[in-house]
């Protein structure tokens, strides 16, 4: 007598039969999804290739773009830096004398010892003393009539020019009010001729010696049309010893230990100069202090403008790349509907379906992305090598190319990916 109601007796329900192995179970696995995208996009690599290749382009030209807005602001705050950006000038104040005011640095209040109590000031990094006049300067029979301009060892430090021949003049020839000169580029054409060499000749400051200790660099002219090469440098001391017969300086300059703390730095030299000068609260300065808010602002906008063009490079070319990967895995959709259906069949569930598509289109975008930033480290160099552009290569503008690759790729990966997953298993498999 057979037994009934078991479930493998004649009488019972019949045992289920074993199901197939799920899909997502062989490929749910990181390494197993990798490969099956590597697979499915090596199926077809022209398409592939062409696919990527917007991706390429995309982060490719925003390296290269990136690299040279670094370098050209690179290169443009080296100008301005030597315009002056944390310059700090602190002028003498107006001197009036029988109702007549001669305007500004005509006071005879800014002494030596101002500038040494600024040097010792937070926030000040070079200080130079002035004390300026003009005068004939002859040589053989060759004269010219320039700026003569006495300052401090530091000036060039301040402007960050340098010698071409010679060197500048010395501390101690500033203590010791020596008579030594340093020429312009422009007086060193007019008295020995273009290119030459006067390290070591003797020149008239108006009636007086002085020997040539070097020349300064071309700078050509400021921002307000003055040629910043007709000018002989000469130690302050000697001008207000030995030129003018004065005990007092014009100008002082300073330079602050960086164009942040500018603003901050101008402040205290007030302060510090009301102490010294003894002026009460509430009486006017017998100086001016001013900062180049000018050459800052120019910074500040030309700054923003190049970060702005940035932006908008990358992020058109990141759409360009993103929107040719999202076309490709649409078609790649289409193409793959009867293997979709027959994996939807064998038991992978919408998900399986949905990451496996998204891999793929992650996978595009990265490997675009690491070709890309390789495209444009080479482009870079390229454009320093043969058109000597400067190019500064930024690690963060590479690390933020390769994460919007990525990022690309998940956001236009996603609704193929999706359409994918939301197929019916058997229209799919109907599909021709």
């Amino acid at each position: 007598m057979s037994r009934r109601g078991g479930p493998g007796g004649e009488g019972g329900r019949k045992a289920d039969p074993p199901r197939p192995a799920r899909w997502r179970e062989a490929v749910m696995s990181p390494l197993m999804t990798l490969r099956i995208a590597f697979k499915s996009l090596g199926r077809n690599k022209l398409r592939t290739g062409l696919t990527m290749l917007g991706m390429i382009i995309g982060v490719g030209a925003v390296i290269t773009m990136v690299a040279l807005g670094d370098g050209a602001q690179s290169a443009i705050d080296a100008q301005i830096q030597s315009a002056g950006t944390n310059m700090i000038q602190v002028s003498a104040g107006n001197f009036a004398a029988g109702g007549v005011r001669q305007g500004q640095g005509a006071a005879s209040t800014l002494v030596p010892e101002d500038a040494a109590a600024i040097a010792q000031l937070p926030g000040v990094q070079y200080v130079a003393a002035q004390s300026n006049t003009r005068a004939q300067i002859v040589f053989g029979n060759q004269n010219w009539n320039t700026t003569v301009q006495g300052t401090d060892i530091d000036y060039p430090l301040i402007r960050s020019w340098s010698t071409v021949d010679g060197d500048f003049f010395t501390s101690q020839d500033v203590s010791t009010a020596a008579k030594v000169a340093v020429l312009g580029s422009t007086v060193r054409d007019q008295l020995f001729g273009s290119g030459e060499d006067p390290t070591g000749q003797i020149i008239r400051i108006g009636n007086q010696p002085f020997t040539v200790a070097g020349v300064m660099g071309v700078k050509g002219q400021s921002g307000v049309g003055q040629d910043q090469d007709d000018v002989v440098f000469v130690p302050y001391t000697t001008v207000m010893k030995k030129l003018k017969g004065v005990t007092f300086v014009q100008q002082i300059t300073v330079s602050a230990t960086s164009a942040a703390t500018t603003a901050q730095t101008a402040d205290a030299i007030s302060a510090a100069l009301r102490v010294r000068h003894r002026i009460q609260p509430g009486d006017p300065d017998d100086f001016m202090v001013r900062t180049m808010d000018e050459i800052a602002s120019v910074r500040k906008e030309t700054t923003q403008t190049m970060t702005a063009l940035l932006a908008g490079i990358a992020g058109v070319s990141l759409l360009v790349g993103g929107i040719g990967i999202m076309n490709i895995m649409l078609v790649s959709v289409t193409e793959r509907t009867r293997e979709i259906g027959l994996r939807l069949a064998i038991g992978a569930r919408g998900g399986d379906v949905l990451l496996q598509f998204l891999v793929e289109a992650i996978v595009l975008s990265l490997v675009g992305g690491g070709i890309g930033i390789a495209l444009g480290f080479g482009l870079s160099q390229g454009l320093t090598y043969y058109l000597t552009w400067p190019t500064t290569v930024s690690m963060t503008a590479v690390a933020a190319a390769f994460g919007f690759a990525g990022a690309t790729g998940v956001f236009f990966g996603f609704y193929p990916a999706r359409k994918a997953a939301a197929l019916n298993p058997i229209e799919a498999l109907r599909f021709e």
